[in-house]
């Protein structure tokens, strides 16, 4: 390690837009980074509990229910390596359930009810197609495994039934018709295998996905970058610089994507599909900071709140607060 540097460890998925940061080719400056590429959810399970490294990609709704549970252990910093829409992570039974109206009375399933895609999820259902969560029965269990559960506390709204099934897999439960509709970042192994008993509520989410774009201007954020808060007390310096470094690996690979004399990746039209997202969402196409990103992440609070995801409400500045005497930029 070089002399006045911190030797730190950070966790992320892969994602092309980190590439050059996690590769090293575009450094921290002040900080030896060792960068560990590992799937998500192994990543979140093994920070939760144990806080193995010192930065870490974490879900946007575990992170939120943190800070409105009074937990400061980590600071977040606007960096979004994960965003989807998620029509597109609907299931049903074919043939029971057509439209979203049509899952009124219905029995619902989540893996997790704080998990950040499903309070989207529920939020199209609620704000864009007028149903309420209480006109719904909620079973809890693992997507594909039996055994998962949430890892933060919450409380349900008023007139909202969920029902834990430990020993029992959404999937199966799906294929079997004990229940009528999945709300999963992951889709269920039956979907995965061409199963006709399960499909997509939305079998064109691509054309509702663009719809919901350009009457929300937004890309829903799915996660975010937390720093463990004894590293930031001691070193202050390290969010504004952390910022940076990942502002520079981003706009690295989108540079290399709008590139006319080689294909960095192995599709042709990728330039205008990024001209289309600038141009519906009047910024750029994938910003972080708070200030391009302010009514995503109020939208999204609102909605956690409402669904009982959050204890209280929160603001977006106790989300991304400042450190020592070097303001975050925002």
């Amino acid at each position: 390690m070089a002399v006045g540097r911190v030797a730190l460890t950070m966790a992320t998925g892969t994602y092309l837009h980190l590439d050059a940061l996690t590769s090293g080719d575009v450094p921290v400056e002040g900080v030896d980074l060792t960068c560990l590429r590992l799937p998500v959810e192994e990543i979140f399970h093994r920070f939760f509990y144990d806080r193995e490294w010192d930065i870490s990609e974490m879900s946007l709704a575990e992170y939120t229910v943190g800070i409105s549970n009074g937990d400061d252990s980590v600071v977040g910093i606007p960096v979004f390596p994960s965003r989807l829409f998620r029509h597109r992570s609907i299931y049903v039974r074919s043939g029971q359930v057509s439209t979203p109206e049509d899952l009124r009375g219905k029995r619902v399933g989540v893996p997790q009810w704080t998990q950040t895609a499903g309070v989207y999820m529920r939020a199209i259902l609620m704000h864009e197609y007028g149903l309420g969560l209480e006109e719904m029965s909620w079973y809890q269990a693992g997507v594909n495994q039996p055994g998962r559960t949430d890892k933060v506390s919450y409380k349900l709204p008023a007139g909202v039934r969920l029902t834990s099934m430990p020993n029992r897999s959404l999937n199966e439960l799906l294929v079997n018709g004990e229940i009528d509709c999945i709300l999963s970042a992951h889709p269920p192994v039956s979907f995965e295998y061409g199963d006709k008993r399960v499909s997509r509520l939305f079998p064109d989410f691509e054309v509702v996905e663009r719809a919901y774009f350009e009457r929300h201007g937004f890309l829903p954020i799915m996660h975010l970058i937390v720093v463990r808060r004894q590293i930031v007390d001691r070193y202050p310096w390290l969010l504004r610089n952390l910022i940076t470094a990942f502002e520079l690996a981003r706009d690295r690979a989108l540079s290399r994507l709008v590139d006319t004399t080689a294909s960095f990746l192995p599709l042709q039209w990728v330039a205008k599909e990024l001209d289309y997202v600038e141009r519906v969402s009047g910024q750029s196409v994938w910003p972080y900071g708070v200030s391009p990103n302010r009514r995503v992440l109020e939208n999204f609070i609102m909605w956690a709140q409402e669904q009982g995801v959050l204890g209280r409400a929160v603001t977006i500045e106790e989300l991304f607060p400042g450190s020592g005497t070097e303001p975050v930029r925002i």
